[in-house]
Parts: structure tokens; sequence; C-alpha cells
């Protein structure tokens, strides 16, 4: 097949590594790609956005199979387009990507299908959001309804705090995404990420990982777009696992096949673990980032084939996914400033000698100046390595991180802490 890849970031970086391995892949082009991507596709200059470009590039290029990375494009019906003209898509209609663009959307379908979530509220007006917040105990979190490149959650903890989130959010601290905001009940556990690829009818489970949001070690500061993960997740059993898919991602695809919204695509569920089971957070409609990097580090099949089944309603004949056994541990090097102003435009070097090790360097916001590679973005790399157990994966991807020369940049220092306390007893 010749394959498209839309996106350009860590997420996309990863996709690429294995697409290119995929005996199904011809050829492989991303739009609009990056330096590290360069070694595994083509890449040509079409912003995620472009969607009639993206669509004209399928066209002209014989494109057989589209694996879309981001949200946005989702969101913005690039997968309808494609399918109008017959191109196989990897990745939800719009209808069906409001489990990710729209928190509200997500919480409605939860009660209609009896699915175990947090109590919420859905408010359109500053004065309503705030009327209704008594009804709520502190902590309370407050979300942005729409897109907010994972950064459109404040959890309060104070009256004071939650009244300024929705105050800011109304105000358009997150642009449009904040002119509605869902109001939600505190849960108290761990948090874990499960994924599940689905055709519209059939799923199939697709790994687990733990995420890292917060911006300092110890899970201090705030919200980022993900700081580290690592996978499996221990803590998601496989009895877990099988509630998950029985009391959440099951019900989920089957509600919005009945009302005609498959879903198609992957599912990436963010769960807390609490006393009573599994509760859904949110919903992604696409591979997380930086979960999927760690995924993607486990992955030994034939991803374009499997990811093509979910595309084209063959997913019960696929087999299903085959991982290594290893666990696989990513550190996302940042930007100095983010999540607020990160400081683009730093040089980077040692990413040769950070692989040497074993592990896997995966660019996600990274440029081109000349013959440098430098800092382009907030989440810049993600140092990535693999091990008999987080311990072991954790070692080596900071001993990676040690050899990378990025003066401009900073990581958390503890990714995978959890599972190193609980290995350690």
């Amino acid at each position: 097949m010749n394959i498209l890849l839309v996106g350009s970031g860590g997420r996309e970086h990863a996709l690429s590594w294995q697409l290119a391995q995929s005996p199904s892949c011809r050829k492989l082009y991303a739009a609009p790609g990056n330096p590290g991507i360069e070694a595994y596709a083509e890449c040509v200059a079409i912003a995620i956005d472009d969607l009639d470009g993206l669509i004209a590039f399928c066209t002209a290029h014989a494109i057989d199979f589209v694996v879309v990375g981001p949200e946005a494009p989702l969101v913005a019906g690039l997968a309808d387009r494609l399918r109008d003209r017959g191109i196989a898509v990897f990745g939800p209609a719009a209808a069906a990507a409001q489990l990710e663009g729209s928190k509200g959307f997500t919480k409605d379908l939860c009660a209609r299908a009896d699915i175990p979530t947090a109590a919420y509220v859905r408010c359109t007006s500053a004065d309503d959001a705030l009327a209704r917040l008594d009804g709520f105990t502190i902590p309370v979190v407050i979300k942005a309804d729409g897109l907010a490149a994972g950064k459109g959650v404040i959890i309060a903890e104070t009256r004071e705090e939650a009244e300024a989130a929705i105050a800011d959010m109304m105000r358009g601290a997150f642009g449009g995404a904040g002119a509605e905001v869902v109001i939600e009940e505190y849960m108290t556990g761990e948090e874990a990420s499960f994924f599940a690829l689905s055709d519209g009818t059939n799923v199939m489970a697709f790994g687990s990982a733990q995420d890292h949001k917060r911006v300092g070690d110890g899970d201090v500061g705030p919200n980022t777009g993900g700081m580290g993960a690592y996978s499996p997740a221990p803590v998601l059993t496989p009895d877990l696992e099988a509630q998950v898919m029985d009391r959440i991602i099951r019900p989920t695809v089957a509600t919005l096949a009945a009302e005609q919204t498959p879903y198609i695509g992957v599912l990436f569920a963010g769960l807390m673990l609490t006393d009573a089971g599994p509760k859904l957070i949110e919903y992604n409609a696409r591979f997380g980032d930086p979960e999927c990097q760690v995924l993607m580090m486990r992955y030994t099949g034939d991803l374009a084939a499997l990811l093509y089944a979910a595309s084209t309603g063959e997913l019960a004949g696929a087999a299903p996914p085959a991982f290594a056994s290893d666990y696989a541990l990513t550190v996302v090097m940042a930007a100095d400033g983010y999540p607020a102003t990160p400081a683009k435009g730093g040089a980077i070097h040692g990413i040769a000698d950070a692989e040497s090790g074993g592990g896997r360097v995966f660019h996600a916001g990274t440029a081109r100046a000349g013959d440098q590679i430098i800092a382009a973005g907030g989440r810049v790399l993600n140092v990535t390595a693999t091990g008999r157990t987080v311990t072991e994966a954790q070692g080596r991807a900071y001993a990676a991180v040690d050899r990378l020369d990025f003066a401009t940049g900073f990581c958390r220092r503890d990714i995978g802490w959890r599972e190193v306390a609980r290995e350690a007893e």
C-alpha cells in the first residue's frame, strides 16, 4: 500500500518507524512530518489543517491508506472527506471524533450508555457554571469542552481556584474550547491509559500505559500534554482490562453504531482506577502522545495491516496485536518555559549518542536550521528505552537523556516512579 501519515509530532515519528517496517507498506509519506520522520517517510509540506491539500495529495499520489495522527483534522472532518473519495483512513468521522472534540458529548454518551464516569454538569455561561459549582465538593475538576491540546483541564483545590478556572476558560484562555465548560466530580484512585481498536462494530484491545501529566517531579505544577509514559501499566490487571472492555469500550462502540455514528480508529480511554472499579475520565480519538511512543516500542506485528483491517471493517478476522514482553518507558525533553512559553531555537546535539545504547529518540517538536536540529515546540524529544522491568527501562532511558546536549531543555527525572516504587517493595 501507498500510505500517507498525517502529523508532525513524537506520536507520528513512532508511527512512521513502525509503519515503515510493515510488509504491507510499499511507500510511506508524511504530511508535514519532522526531521526524525524523514528517515522513514517522504515528508511533504502540507499542514494538518489543509484538508484540501491533503486530499489533493492523496489523489495525485495514488494513496491507498491514510493514518491520521492528531485529533484536530479528525474533528474537522478529514476522515469523512477521504472516505467519500473511496480512500481508506484510520480515524473516526467528525461526528464520532466528538468523543474527543467535546467533553460534554462524551459525558452525555456515558449517561446514555450507563458507562461509569464522574458526575458532571455542562455549562454555557460563567454565571451558570458558578451556580452549578455549589453542587460539587472541593477539589473539583473544571474542563474546557473543546480541544485544548491536552491542557484544558484544571483540578481546583479551592473554590477560588475553581471560580478562576471558569472565568479564564470563558474569557478564552483556551480559545473557543472554553466556550462551554464541564464541571466534574473529583475522582480518587490511580490513573491509567487503555487503548482499543474499532472498525465500527468490532473492538480489539491494544495495550495500556501510564502517563505523567504534571510538569514537575512528584506530580507538581501545571498539566501538560504529557511529560513521559511507560507501557504496559501493571496496575491495569487482566481482570481490570476485561472490565474496561465490557463496561466502557464495547458500550461506547455499540452506542455510537446504534446512533449511526460508527467509530473507526483507536479509542484512547483515560481511566481512573477507583475503589468502585475503573471509571472513564475522558476519551481521545487517536493514539496518545507520548503513550504511542511506548506502545510502538513494544509492538512486533504488521502495524499497517492491522490498522487497515480496522479501517475497512475487517477487524474480526485480524490477529490480535503482538507486543514484546519488555516494558518501554519514554522521557519527554521539553523546551525551557514549557508549558507556558517554551524557548524555541535551542540547538540539540548527541541524538546518535543517546541511541547508541539501544534506546530510541523520537522527534516531537524539532526543526532543521542548516545542519543543526533545533527545538521548535514545547515538547521537543521523546527519549525511549526498554527493559525487563520498569526500573530497568527507566535507567536506560535516563542514561540516554544524559547523553543528549540540549542546553535549553529540561525533563522530569521521575517518570515511572509509581511502578519503580512497587518493584522495589
